[in-house]
């Protein structure tokens, strides 16, 4: 289980495969960690592993994960994106492709903000983003589940911390995936895949809103999960657009 430290910031990652780097993000919201991808809606992890460097690992705090950093006080998103970021370049990566499942599409839109000249491409794969009828979901879920689990184990965090935490990271940007601006997505030239959800944390309206503003994003069917011969389509859909955009 090899780790990345830096400064106070402890990351588990794992690699399989070989390749062109893949930086693969599992779902689970806050709770985002390696052990999730048993339970994905496809193991990415494993199903592309046999054509390129697979790289994932625990987002730092996930319960059940062994990564572990501060709650920043500020830009949450962007500490998201330096542990992501400095992960790579401890693994000596330039350029990567990215798949993200669940909050991944909150990181995936980050990174092309932060790094744009690094991300050749990425998939999001059912994105958290804004509900309508369920505004404050992915905060409620923060307060009730995450925090209450993680705060007995940590004596360095606080409950105080977590509310301005949350508002940050759900309630700074709202009604799009989060972590950017409608803005910035209408200036985004990386290229984009988005597989819809239609759930209270991945609603479907987010993944059109992706798909439409982004100049070059394109969008599966849906639903898409079912039957398994379409499930078989999409994924190897999802390998024809990694295999165009890597270098």
């Amino acid at each position: 289980m090899p780790f990345y430290e830096k400064g106070d910031v402890r990351i588990r990652y794992e690699e399989a495969g070989s390749g062109f780097p893949l930086l693969l993000v599992p779902g689970g919201g806050l709770n985002s960690r390696i052990s999730n991808w048993k339970t994905a809606v496809f193991n990415s992890m494993e199903v592309f592993s046999d054509e390129f460097r697979c790289i994932t690992l625990d987002q730092r705090n996930a319960n059940g994960g062994e990564s572990s950093g501060p709650i920043p006080s500020s830009n949450p998103w962007n500490a998201f994106a330096d542990d992501q970021l400095g992960l790579l370049d401890y693994l000596g990566v330039d350029k990567f492709l990215f798949m993200g499942n669940c909050i991944g599409g909150c990181f995936a839109m980050k990174l092309m903000e932060r790094a744009p000249d690094r991300v050749m491409g990425g998939v999001l794969v059912q994105t958290v983003g804004h509900h309508p009828d369920h505004p404050d979901y992915m905060y409620n879920s923060g307060m009730t589940v995450w925090a209450p689990e993680l705060l007995p184990k940590r004596p360095d965090l606080s409950m105080e911390q977590v509310p301005p935490y949350l508002h940050q990271l759900y309630r700074d940007y709202p009604k799009f995936v989060y972590s950017v601006t409608e803005e910035f997505a209408r200036s985004c030239q990386t290229p984009i895949l988005v597989l819809p959800d239609e759930t209270p944390a991945h609603p479907l309206v987010t993944s059109v809103d992706v798909a439409s503003l982004c100049p070059n994003a394109e969008i599966t069917v849906f639903p898409w999960r079912d039957p398994p011969e379409l499930k078989a389509r999409t994924i190897d859909r999802v390998r024809r657009f990694l295999r165009a955009n890597r270098g």
